[in-house]
């Protein structure tokens, strides 16, 4: 009896490797790093002054102090205290929000609605050729009773 080899750790890895999905799903995390970039810098960039020049301060230096006293030095960082440093959560927040937002209005609704138009061309075209064969076997049908009727009653016809 002679046992199949089964495929080996490597083999396994390379097929792995090649299957389309993983080739696909790499460009997306090295397109989805660089749209992070810059969506990160359309946050630090525009929105964060903006914040700024509604309140008093960057986005970024917003905190608050768990443990007073809070001291700050004047480039804006804490020298001694706790700080919660709420505004850095708010502005990734936003990086979050804003990236989400793009991605599914840039990507995901346009390729539903494509996947939806391509599925009911789809079904269009089925039900289309379900017509044509129904049609088709008619016709047949007729062509059939037309030259029976065109022959006539023949020898062993009654």
């Amino acid at each position: 009896m002679s046992e199949k080899k089964k495929p080996g750790v490597l083999e396994g890895f390379k097929a792995f490797l090649m299957r389309g999905n993983v080739i696909d799903l790499a460009v997306a995390v090295v397109i989805g790093a660089a749209f992070t970039n810059v969506v990160n810098s359309v946050v630090k960039g525009v929105i964060n002054p903006l914040v700024g020049a509604f309140g008093t301060k960057d986005l970024d230096r917003y905190h608050s102090c768990l443990k007073s006293p809070c001291a700050t030095a004047k480039d804006g960082t804490v020298t001694s205290g706790i700080p919660i440093l709420w505004g850095t959560v708010l502005s990734a927040t936003l990086s979050f929000v804003i990236t989400g937002a793009v991605v599914y209005f840039l990507m995901v609704l346009p390729m539903s609605k494509y996947l939806a138009r391509q599925e009911a061309r789809r079904k269009a075209r089925e039900d289309t050729h379900e017509v044509m064969e129904v049609t088709e076997l008619e016709v047949l049908k007729e062509i059939r009773d037309a030259l029976v009727a065109q022959r006539g009653p023949g020898p062993d016809r009654a």
